[in-house]
């Protein structure tokens, strides 16, 4: 089921395109993706993954946040995120996101704590965006692909990659993983 979420920024994407007045094709192009999938994604009938959301911003210098919440972030010298009160993000049904940083203006990363529940993740599906990404476990352990590598995180670790290679996470056992990621743009 798409969430309501979804639908909202499916109707932002839409809103971009006729504003910058440029096609379908444009946009997929943009985003990586093919003409139909693009289509798809733009319908707010499928769930649309942060990594597309990524290009458009990085492209048209729109904030993430502005695509999730239909608002600018404002905060210009520092922005709080209490505990469990970031912007929920969930793009994938796997995955459950929450920004930390989503109030401050003109970020040079984007924080996430992710979560992923023991066997919501049987296969990673690989995903790709601009820039690096750098991801710290806080609980459990990750398994971590990035191209054709694999390796496998405990608690503690870390890892810093070309987030423009095909990479995804899941979990390495039976039990739940946390970790924080920064997506450098």
């Amino acid at each position: 089921m798409v969430s309501e979420q979804n639908k909202a920024v499916a109707a932002r994407m839409r809103e971009l395109r006729d504003i910058m007045e440029m096609s379908e094709e444009e946009f997929a192009e943009i985003c990586g993706v093919t003409v139909e999938r693009y289509r798809e994604l733009e319908s707010g009938n499928t769930e649309i993954p942060i990594s597309v959301m990524f290009c458009l911003g990085k492209k048209f210098n729109i904030d993430l946040n502005t695509f999730l919440s239909g608002e600018d972030s404002h905060h210009v010298s520092y922005f709080v995120t209490r505990k469990d009160k970031g912007i929920v993000v969930d793009r994938l049904a796997d995955y459950h996101f929450e920004s930390l940083a989503y109030g401050f203006a003109n970020r040079l990363a984007d924080p996430f704590l992710v979560t992923v529940n023991p066997g919501e993740i049987p296969v990673i599906h690989p995903t790709t965006h601009p820039g690096q990404e750098f991801n710290y476990v806080l609980e459990g352990s990750v398994r971590v692909m990035v191209g054709d590598s694999s390796v496998i995180l405990n608690e503690g670790d870390s890892i810093y990659f070309d987030s423009s290679l095909p990479h995804g996470q899941q979990n390495a056992d039976d039990r739940r993983i946390r970790f924080l990621t920064f997506i450098l743009l």
